[in-house]
């Protein structure tokens, strides 16, 4: 087998497509769409995201924000939180085909229209590397997405990034059982 060097870059599979909202200090809720981030914790996640983007200003502000996995069914809306700015379109939210409602356990936004959102605390954001983490208060469902009261990655669709081709893609086949597959070797 013959490799390619692509050099020192972040390119990776799966990179998740989330959708990042939170209030502002009307509370006009925002998003923005961010691809570099993880699960660092058992109730914690790390997201980098630039001190210059409003939602990252709003979750300075509110201590708290959502993350919505991004789907096939919204891919326009989803993207278009990433290409334009808060900054500059008040109505970014509304635009993108988004609706909220106030989460009850965190002041911040979950966006109706995406099926799996956690519920975060602001744990810190270090302005320097852009590093911002969270505490996963909740994780909620919409029942649309279930099938036999389980999570249904097929109804969900989530969307990950393609870095080395610049597109988004679906996750969704089954291809076997996690802590299962490797019990034959």
């Amino acid at each position: 087998m013959s490799r390619i060097d692509f050099g020192a870059k972040p390119l990776s599979y799966p990179q998740p497509v989330w959708i990042i909202a939170a209030y502002d200090e009307n509370g006009v809720p925002n998003a923005m769409n961010a691809a570099w981030g993880g699960i660092s914790g058992e109730k914690e996640i790390s997201v980098c995201i630039s001190p210059g983007h409003k939602t990252t200003k709003n979750i300075e502000r509110a201590g708290a924000f959502t993350i919505s996995m991004a789907d096939a069914a919204h891919i326009a809306g989803c993207d278009f939180v990433g290409i334009v700015s808060g900054n500059k379109t008040a109505d970014k939210f509304s635009r993108a085909g988004f609706s909220e409602t106030k989460s009850s356990r965190v002041n911040a936004p979950i966006i109706n229209e995406l099926a799996v959102c956690m519920e975060c605390k602001m744990i810190g954001y270090d302005k320097e590397t852009g590093i911002l983490r969270g505490e996963i208060v909740n994780v909620s469902v919409d029942e649309t997405a279930m099938t036999d009261g389980k999570v249904d990655v097929s109804k969900v669709a989530p969307l990950c990034f393609d870095p080395f081709n610049n597109a988004y893609n679906v996750i969704g086949a089954f291809a076997g059982k996690a802590w299962n597959a490797g019990k034959s070797l």
